[in-house]
């Protein structure tokens, strides 16, 4: 049984997933929110992987991976930051939220056997069409890595069969069209697609993009297995990145907000 699926095994709760873009602005800083959100009840842990095009980012994530690559940030360095984390925490499942540029650059069997060896559980290529994943899909099931695709709410149901056949650990949702950032409300059809794709696996759905606080995470936990929050999160570490204590403290009290949505 993987990390992932040890989570996901109690399914009287909903799992909270935070993201951060991994080495924004830098080593420490990155380490300290890491540290600060796991410590703070996070069910899985999201690293993105800083890359120079990320197309399916908002601003906030974008400006993250900007900083991080302004100060050197590398893939490799990225899975120093998963082994240190692995060491600390070693039952929480760790995700790279990457893009697939990085991973071809590296070599498919590369990347995976090292991701891999540094801990990572699941690996999501968001530029990745799952009819151009096989070697990937063959490089994550070679070594036990669980690989994560996208439905979004243009995805004909007719596709879902496509996309859910090679799939583990669970189907990443993107709750509305576009890209990463904080909006307002919860998508108003969120229980009719998650049934839709319901419909295709047995697999937990995670839902994403555009939740930000308790309330949200209240509405999407009612139809879904796992709440993923990302951008909210990462503003907290652009503001206050310099200031480590009170970062600390403000993921805290946002992790904290996030979780009362599942009780």
């Amino acid at each position: 049984m993987t990390r992932l699926s040890k989570v996901f095994e109690n399914t009287d709760q909903a799992k909270l997933i935070a993201y951060i873009c991994a080495l924004d602005p830098n080593w420490e800083t990155s380490r300290r929110a890491a540290f600060s959100l796991i410590r703070s009840g996070i069910d899985v842990l999201e690293l993105g992987v800083p890359f120079s095009d990320p197309l399916a980012d908002g601003k906030t994530n974008q400006l993250a991976a900007e900083r991080a690559l302004e100060n050197g940030a590398t893939p490799d360095q990225v899975l120093d930051l998963v082994k240190e984390l692995r060491e600390e925490f070693p039952s929480l499942p760790i995700v790279l939220y990457t893009y697939y540029n990085l991973v071809f650059n590296k070599g498919v069997e590369h990347y995976v056997r090292a991701s891999k060896e540094a801990g990572v559980d699941a690996i999501l290529a968001l530029d990745l069409p799952p009819e151009e994943s096989s070697e990937l899909t063959q490089a994550c099931q070679t070594h036990e890595v669980d690989q994560i695709f996208l439905i979004t709410p243009t995805t004909p149901e007719a596709r879902i069969p496509t996309i859910v056949k090679d799939a583990s650990g669970f189907i990443y949702y993107v709750s509305r069209e576009g890209v990463t950032g904080e909006r307002d409300s919860v998508a108003s059809d969120l229980q009719e697609k998650l049934s839709s794709i319901k419909k295709h696996t047995n697999l937990p759905a995670g839902v994403g993009f555009g939740i930000s606080n308790g309330s949200h995470v209240r509405q999407v936990a009612a139809h879904a297995e796992a709440v993923i929050v990302g951008s909210s999160i990462v503003k907290i570490i652009e503001k206050h990145g310099s200031n480590p204590d009170e970062m600390s403290r403000l993921l805290e009290e946002k992790i904290k907000d996030l979780r009362s949505g599942l009780s």
